[in-house]
């Protein structure tokens, strides 16, 4: 009776009726993994528009980016090679993956080079601090991944698992951060991609083995334990710096929710707001900034005496309340003028080395002015006076005629200068004061 129903359990969770031709799956990766022509391009535009939805804080832009990402292929491709121990298709995945990640991880930097949005915001920032939950993501998402594609009903995981493993936001993350020069944002976001990467092809590796696909023979036994001893290694490698960001994440976190817990239900009361609170590691010390009705030392040393049943022992407190917490206020709001007053210094300031560069612009012409008047008169002896000036022009001129001077040419009134000698001097003029455009009068 109970095997039977073990039996009918186990016959939900049978794959063998549904796998597809081994052969046709190896064919499919096989093609899946080149990157050239089309797939070079599609890539290069999901690059483009996973940097502009990381760039604007666009989630729905960044979920679109890795729907058309072929990202997949080679890392599947290097997976299943190891898993049939292919080492040709090895090569050929590994080498279309190095450059594919180069290609996208250029195309991401030179557009965050461009932009003008330059401020790193919270869809790129997540991006930066992979953990242990990332490689058990990526390695889940591989293995859903992995089944999918070796099943006739693939359905829609396939894409499911692009957005899940999110193999294009750490790399247009790791080209801002070479973009902008923060070399920290670039580790830390090519570190996820490659945790992507390798757990992706494990499960790949693994999901192979499960399936009992047939496997290439080695040339010898010796290179196929070299073989699998180089997997075990970038495996364990890749996890050791997760693991130890990971510890780190969840201490702070229990340390946060601690201090949460005890501010709630130790230091709160009628009449008083804990406005911020912080830890200071190296003097062990909780800082606690509270305004309104202070609190009693009676309630300040219960609150100390328990601080221990929180998980924060050996630390002091500190609450900084009354006076203390309104000079912070004001202080915080002195800094909010402070602020505002810099930035219109700083609009004053490039405003007045705006109108400081056109008046040396007046001022060159003027100076100007006297030695052209010497050299015309000699080579036009009807010259008298030329005057130089900088003429304003509207908008639509002046985008064209970035330097255009009117010319106030002053003659002898017995020996005007005829219409070709006038255009003689205009051109003569205009090559001599380096203008874009010359409006010649006469007064």
């Amino acid at each position: 009776m109970k095997r039977g129903i073990l039996d009918k359990i186990k016959a939900y969770f049978v794959l063998d009726h549904n796998i597809e031709d081994e052969q046709a799956i190896i064919r499919q990766v096989s093609k899946s993994v080149s990157f050239r022509g089309a797939n070079l391009w599609v890539l290069m535009f999901a690059i483009l528009i996973a940097s502009v939805g990381l760039n604007v804080n666009s989630t729905a832009v960044i979920i679109g980016a890795m729907l058309i990402s072929p990202l997949m292929g080679p890392i599947i491709g290097m997976g299943l090679a190891v898993g049939i121990t292919d080492l040709d298709l090895l090569k050929r995945s590994a080498k279309n993956f190095g450059v594919a990640s180069l290609i996208s991880v250029v195309t991401a930097t030179l557009y965050f080079l461009l932009t003008p949005l330059g401020e790193a915001q919270s869809e790129l920032l997540a991006r930066t601090s992979p953990s242990l939950y990332d490689v058990l993501i990526a390695f889940c998402g591989g293995a859903a991944g992995v089944i999918a594609l070796c099943t006739r009903d693939r359905g829609t995981v396939v894409p499911g698992v692009a957005i899940a493993t999110a193999l294009m936001p750490p790399l247009c993350t790791a080209g801002y951060g070479l973009a902008t020069g923060h070399f920290l944002y670039f580790l830390g976001a090519f570190y996820l991609f490659f945790i992507n990467t390798v757990f992706i092809a494990l499960s790949t590796f693994l999901g192979v083995r499960m399936m009992h696909f047939h496997q290439y023979e080695f040339v010898s036994v010796e290179r196929a334990r070299r073989v699998r001893n180089i997997i075990a290694s970038i495996v364990l490698l890749t996890m050791i710096p997760a693991a130890i960001m990971t510890v780190s994440i969840v201490r702070q976190n229990f340390v946060d929710n601690n201090v949460r817990r005890f501010l709630s239900e130790q230091l709160s009361q009628s009449g008083t707001q804990v406005i911020a609170s912080s830890i200071n590691s190296d003097a062990r010390q909780l800082r606690v900034v509270a305004v309104g009705r202070e609190f009693s030392d009676s309630i300040q040393e219960l609150a100390q005496n328990r601080m221990k049943d929180y998980g924060l022992k050996n630390m002091s407190l500190a609450i900084i309340q009354g006076a203390g917490s309104d000079s912070l206020l004001k202080a915080g709001r002195k800094l909010s003028d402070y602020g505002n007053t810099r930035r219109r210094m700083e609009e004053m300031t490039k405003q007045v080395v705006a109108l400081s560069g056109e008046l040396n612009v007046y001022k060159r012409y003027a100076a100007m002015a006297g030695d052209v008047t010497a050299e015309a008169a000699l080579l036009f002896p009807q010259v008298l006076q030329v005057d130089l000036t900088r003429v304003e022009v509207e908008a639509d001129t002046s985008a064209s005629l970035p330097h255009y001077v009117a010319a106030i040419v002053t003659t002898d009134a017995d020996r005007g200068l005829q219409p070709a000698d006038q255009k003689k001097l205009r051109e003569w003029l205009k090559t001599r004061v380096k203008a874009d455009s010359l409006l010649l009068l006469f007064p």
